[in-house]
């Protein structure tokens, strides 16, 4: 017998290791474990999601003839780690050997690789086949290239699959069209909703053990909609695609006051736990462009968050892991303020991100990257107090995904090995792309006073701060330019207030 474990973010019936499973002989090992749970506090809803996206993944097997030996978290004999189950399990049903596909979590390839030592079997690892770029093409990509920009990977995928291509040439004679989806809500726009999943037994059952257990973890479960099943997810997807695709591109940087969704697709839950694989959502998008029924600046907005952005970051994690992680390029020592849990900062559009992420476990992303993750570069929150809330916070957050974007893209931390300039915006670009502003306490346009908005004398502290640092970075020239012309007593007391605001809002942790 091959004990076959399936872990919670592989609920796809194309799986490596499930390929070549015969439903006579094998055993699919399927565990709820605490640890995974709690080795950040989970948002409710990423524990829910992935439960009962599991239980429903083992149900499906099962309706096809296959043996699932499944823990559930209150099992008392429930060992609450990997390497504890898979070893019990093997030993219990007399096992020969594990065949197992890769993680998408450093951690967790570190616990695989203790398998084979806990049950004194044979362990094989395969290939994450679920991806559009493999690891070693990656690898290959990556050579020895000083910059690993994100663009140039882009362009190689799209002529490697295809997509978006009218020959050699990319659709619409432009690689991206970027520069057009920059638009912000005009007022009295509304969005359509998002589908509504009503949660089954199973979701229901999964709902009130996770209340039970994890009721102290941040965020609110009464707001719990997402797909659990392959088969939602293509519901949700096909309503992306009719109802949303063809005004994303221009509002998917947009911010609105009570809008939390807008034109969003809302699949990264589903792709990133397996319910639905990115081959199939870039092609659902690509036909809509090829009927007519999408504008090309859309499609292509939306083809390059999966085609580029996440193969991208995926394969940048194993490239660079695990040192990745402990970098710290801008010596960012500040402590996350408790605003970032309770909302209460005071400024409009960083509650109105950290609210929806309580209730939804959801932001899109730039509140994730121009709110949230702007105020940590700004304000040099420590990489890993910042990491650990992105992780625990959003229910599409696993570490492969979360640590390049947050490390590298929001927080420079990886000294540019990701981005060419740090993402630093004062509160004009929040004004510009939102209508938090206008309903905000602060004033978006003083940068010193007692109504000053916190993002622009924090914006100017920070350029002052690494004004050598990034003196001959070209895409920085002009704002260290506007401060070496700002008169010295202007800086001088925008510095002051964000020394007295951090002091006050995040203490430094000590060198």
């Amino acid at each position: 017998m091959i004990l076959r474990p399936v872990l919670g973010d592989q609920c796809s019936h194309s799986l490596a290791s499930l390929a070549d499973l015969d439903p006579a002989r094998d055993v699919v090992l399927m565990m709820e474990v605490e640890a995974e749970c709690t080795y950040v506090p989970h948002h409710g809803q990423k524990i829910a999601l992935i439960l009962s996206a599991m239980r429903h993944f083992a149900d499906e097997l099962r309706a096809r003839g296959v043996r699932v030996e499944y823990v559930q978290l209150d099992d008392p004999a429930n060992s609450h780690s990997f390497r504890g189950e898979v070893a019990r399990a093997a030993s219990r049903l007399g096992a020969v050997g594990i065949v197992a596909t890769h993680p998408g979590e450093w951690r967790v390839l570190e616990d695989m690789r203790g398998w084979e030592a806990a049950t004194g079997l044979p362990v094989e690892l395969r290939e994450d086949t679920r991806f559009l770029c493999s690891l070693d093409e990656f690898r290959r990509w990556a050579g020895d290239r000083r910059q690993l920009r994100m663009e140039f990977f882009y362009r190689e995928m799209r002529r490697r699959t295809g997509l978006l291509m009218d020959g050699t040439a990319p659709a619409g004679g432009a690689w991206s069209f970027d520069a057009e989806n920059r638009r912000a809500l005009p007022a009295g726009t509304a969005p359509p909703p998002s589908m509504r999943f009503v949660p089954d037994a199973t979701t229901q059952a999964v709902l009130a053990l996770v209340a039970r257990r994890f009721g102290h973890h941040f965020g609110g479960l009464d707001g719990f909609n997402w797909p659990v099943t392959a088969d939602e997810a293509r519901l949700a997807l096909g309503d992306f695609v009719a109802r949303r695709l063809p005004r994303f591109g221009d509002f998917q940087d947009a911010m609105a006051e009570g809008e939390a969704t807008l034109f969003h697709a809302l699949l990264s839950t589903s792709l990133n736990c397996g319910l639905l694989l990115p081959g199939e959502i870039c092609a659902a998008a690509e036909a809509a462009w090829r009927r007519g029924e999408a504008p090309l600046n859309a499609v292509e907005g939306f083809i390059r968050q999966i085609l580029g952005w996440r193969e991208y970051v995926r394969g940048l994690y194993w490239l660079r892991m695990p040192r990745y992680r402990d970098l710290n390029a801008l010596d960012a020592r500040r402590a996350l303020p408790e605003f970032y849990w309770t909302a209460d900062s005071g400024m409009r559009c960083v509650d109105a991100a950290v609210a929806q992420t309580r209730d939804l476990a959801y932001a899109h992303h730039i509140q994730r990257l121009m709110v949230t993750g702007n105020f940590a570069l700004l304000a040099g929150l420590h990489p890993d107090a910042v990491n650990a809330w992105y992780l625990a916070v959003y229910a599409d957050a696993y570490e492969w995904v979360e640590l390049p974007n947050v490390h590298g893209m929001a927080l420079h931390a990886d000294g540019g090995v990701m981005a060419s300039k740090p993402y630093a915006a004062s509160g004009a670009y929040i004004n510009r792309m939102s209508d938090h502003c206008r309903h905000c306490a602060h004033d978006v346009k003083a940068a010193t006073g007692p109504r000053a908005c916190p993002f622009n004398f924090l914006y100017w502290d920070f350029m002052a701060r690494h004004a050598e640092r990034f003196a001959n970075n070209p895409r920085l020239a002009m704002p260290l330019a506007t401060l070496r012309k700002m008169d010295p007593a202007r800086v001088a007391a925008m510095r002051g207030e964000a020394r007295a605001y951090l002091d006050r809002v995040a203490p430094e942790f000590p060198a």
